[in-house]
């Protein structure tokens, strides 16, 4: 894979997205104290787990300028990731706590939040670098999450793949090639308010996901 050209973290005032840049300007007009900018990845800066979900929610991760922060599904995944050894502290939906991922990082496909959390194709084109950047970032990085199926393609898309080359499953496993060497892809449906609401997404189902990156982590 050729290296990017991009860094890990783009500016918080990143204006690659035309469609984007407009929304956030909306964001900042009508909630002028939340972060509302690309909201940069969280966690140890030698992982070797990392966790790609697809974008920032309006009031959630544009808020409080933290993946997966101050929405639903960061209320399953954040105790999830402490119910298997990787985060310490306290966290809190709003951001305002102690917490430390321990081992891992999250980050997302595509960093500023897209009007009805659904990026367009160009957008996610124009952000892949960055996921490509941040994964090569990522020495130590043996062991990939991809939160939802648009997460799961544009983590291969930024690894050199084709999205067809691996078929998104809940509970699937995939051996790919890294920029540091050989990587496991494990897929989750993505831990929404719809899905988990519907039962598409349990928390066992969810933590099934996570046992089976452990038990990689732990016998690599």
């Amino acid at each position: 894979m050729t290296n990017s050209q991009a860094p890990a973290e783009p500016a918080p005032d990143c204006a690659l997205c035309p469609r984007l840049v407009e929304y956030r300007l909306e964001n900042i007009a009508a909630e002028p104290d939340w972060f509302n900018g690309a909201v940069p990845s969280f966690g140890d800066q030698n992982a070797r787990l990392l966790i790609v979900g697809l974008a920032p929610g309006r009031g959630g991760a544009n808020r409080t300028a933290r993946p997966f922060t101050g929405d639903w599904a960061g209320d399953l995944l954040y105790p999830t990731l402490e119910t298997f050894g990787f985060s310490t502290g306290q966290f809190d939906p709003d951001g305002q706590d102690d917490l430390t991922l321990v081992d891992a990082m999250i980050t997302n496909a595509v960093r500023c939040v897209p009007p009805q959390n659904k990026p367009i194709g160009a957008e996610m084109n124009n952000c892949r670098p960055f996921l490509t950047a941040r994964i090569e970032a990522l020495p130590r990085l043996s062991t990939l999450i991809c939160v939802g199926r648009v997460s799961h393609e544009n983590t291969l898309k930024a690894l050199g793949y084709k999205q067809s080359a691996f078929k998104f499953a809940h509970g699937a496993g995939h051996d790919v090639e890294g920029p540091n060497g050989p990587l496991a892809l494990f897929d989750s449906y993505h831990c929404s308010r719809y899905n988990t609401n519907t039962g598409r997404l349990t928390e066992a189902m969810f933590h099934d996901v996570f046992r089976a990156a452990r038990a990689h982590l732990d016998e690599s």
